[in-house]
């Protein structure tokens, strides 16, 4: 039987997030667990933000002290990981008998509702936990029944995941009022820019001002549609 490597030398938050339960500690019993904890986060930042998250907010949610946390979580590092994974939760189930591409839309489609649901998801970086490795678990399975390596089909995860987590991001920025990409702002980022384009080396650029598409608004499924084709030139 493999010898489990010391929890301490694995990244934060990786060991809690697959075997939970109370760090041993000496002293008296916790009067609360992970699992308050990391929900008092969520529930923080959903309500707040990501930055009202913070230790001390915990804490007083909990009726604790700051350094009662750490019975706990290890470190601000750790909880952000487990935040990450409680925020963003298992997938759902699989769609049965849908055709790969589908099938990754699908799987698409869940993900961004996730991002839409907490955008502070954005802001954190998602871990090699059990949930996460869940949707990723699913997407292997997508690619390989479509007659993908193991190898290629992690790397297509991989790619997938990324679009549309990126894509999430973007369409956050865009929706944000105050943001310098919104659709207010693009407005009079355009007008601005479109004699000055015209009038300089610009002529695709200028174009674009022209037929009020810069900054270019493209299909929100755009940049996975071309994903997509690159993966099904992978297929055998």
């Amino acid at each position: 039987m493999p010898i489990e490597p010391d929890p301490r030398t694995l990244p934060p938050g990786l060991s809690p997030a697959w075997q939970g339960g109370q760090r041993p500690r000496r002293g008296p019993k916790p009067s609360h667990t992970v699992e308050a904890v990391v929900a008092a986060a969520v529930d923080l930042a959903d309500t707040e933000g990501l930055a009202a998250a913070s230790l001390p907010n915990i804490a007083s949610a909990l009726g604790l002290t700051t350094n009662a946390l750490y019975r706990y979580v290890g470190s601000k590092d750790e909880l952000l990981i487990l935040l990450a994974e409680a925020g963003f939760g298992a997938p759902p189930d699989p769609p049965i008998g849908l055709e790969w591409r589908s099938a990754v839309h699908a799987w698409s489609d869940a993900a961004a509702k996730r991002y839409a649901a907490r955008p502070w998801l954005l802001d954190v970086r998602e871990g090699l936990t059990p949930h996460r490795l869940h949707w990723t678990e699913q997407l292997l399975a997508i690619f390989t029944k479509a007659g993908l390596s193991t190898v290629d089909a992690l790397s297509c995860a991989e790619l997938v995941t990324a679009v549309v987590r990126a894509t999430a991001d973007r369409r956050r920025t865009i929706a944000d009022p105050d943001s310098p990409e919104s659709s207010e702002y693009a407005a009079t980022v355009r007008a601005f820019l479109h004699p000055r384009l015209t009038e300089g080396d610009y002529p695709h650029l200028a174009e674009l001002t022209a037929t009020q598409e810069y900054p270019a608004a493209a299909p929100e499924d755009f940049a996975l549609e071309r994903v997509l084709d690159g993966i099904a030139a992978l297929l055998p």
